[in-house]
């Protein structure tokens, strides 16, 4: 089985449940409120780790008990930490979660301690690159450090992931050659290229410019539809598992750290998507971000 490196984000989630999204100016009594260990990073790399995989991760917290709990909660399922630098007098990463009835959410981030990620930091466990065979990456840490592991993780011959969320415009050409993967949901994608997407064409054509852009496999999450993978083999679409959803916080950081997973034990990528469906299938049906990461035997059934 090959390793997987997850460099990015942790954070602590306060998920606060509402019957609608409030609006502008509105005052709505909400249902409940529920701390949960969260950040797209810590997500994903928490997932491999659940699921069995070889994983470890870059990224920080600080000495509070946040970013004690945090980090606990990732090494409960074999996650190595050792790449997780402790910041002193620091502010651990938070998002504050609402969640509606229907299981959609916003989210609003607190950086902390993920804005502090450096390229020092990166040169200092360039060691867990060098072991590691499969890098992945988020957008919750500055896109510059990104950029800097990625290139590293590139000349060092590595499979490279990035999940583009939160997506930002006009990023230069130079960030996605070299990478293996990326997984931008549609709106994520309108972002990211700067096209509107009305349409099956336009989706088609927005996924064309970023393979053109030098990434090798783009892959669109189409939420409760499925998702439409690019490559130079063409265009292929997998429809969704038709499930419940009571939450949909982290269900794409699942699929990535499943996909990942599947791809570091042999899987093509037609396999490890459909195994990231399916585990991404059982957290939507879950409240939390963490908490809501199915093993591997519910997965398999």
């Amino acid at each position: 089985m090959k390793k997987i490196l997850v460099i990015g984000s942790l954070n602590m989630d306060t998920v606060i449940e509402t019957p609608y999204m409030p609006q502008s100016g509105e005052t709505l009594a909400g249902k409940s409120i529920t701390l949960v260990p969260g950040g797209k990073g810590a997500n994903q790399a928490y997932t491999v780790g659940k699921l069995g995989g070889d994983v470890s991760m870059i990224g920080a917290v600080a000495d509070d008990s946040i970013g004690t709990a945090l980090k606990a909660n990732l090494e409960s399922v074999g996650v190595n930490t050792s790449g997780i630098s402790t910041l002193p007098g620091a502010t651990t990463g938070q998002a504050f979660i609402t969640v509606d009835d229907n299981g959609a959410n916003s989210i609003i981030l607190i950086a902390g301690t993920n804005g502090l990620v450096s390229r020092e930091m990166i040169d200092q466990h360039r060691n867990l690159i060098q072991a590691c065979d499969i890098v992945m990456m988020q957008l919750e840490i500055d896109w510059n450090v990104v950029a800097y592991a990625k290139d590293l993780a590139v000349s060092m011959g590595k499979t490279v992931l990035i999940d583009p969320a939160p997506a930002l415009p006009g990023l230069p050409d130079s960030f996605w050659q070299g990478v293996d993967y990326i997984k931008p949901n549609e709106t994520e994608l309108e972002i990211l290229t700067g096209r509107p997407l009305n349409c099956q064409a336009d989706l088609e054509a927005a996924a064309g410019e970023m393979f053109s852009k030098g990434v090798r496999n783009v892959m669109v999450s189409l939420g409760g539809d499925g998702c439409l993978l690019m490559n130079r083999e063409g265009m292929h679409f997998y429809p969704a598992k038709k499930v419940h959803a009571v939450d949909t916080t982290a269900a794409g950081d699942c699929f990535m750290g499943a996909f990942a997973l599947a791809l570091s034990r042999g899987a093509d990528v037609a396999e490890a998507i459909t195994y990231g469906q399916n585990a991404s299938a059982i957290a939507v049906t879950r409240k939390g971000a963490q908490s809501s990461i199915p093993n591997p035997e519910e997965i398999q059934s």
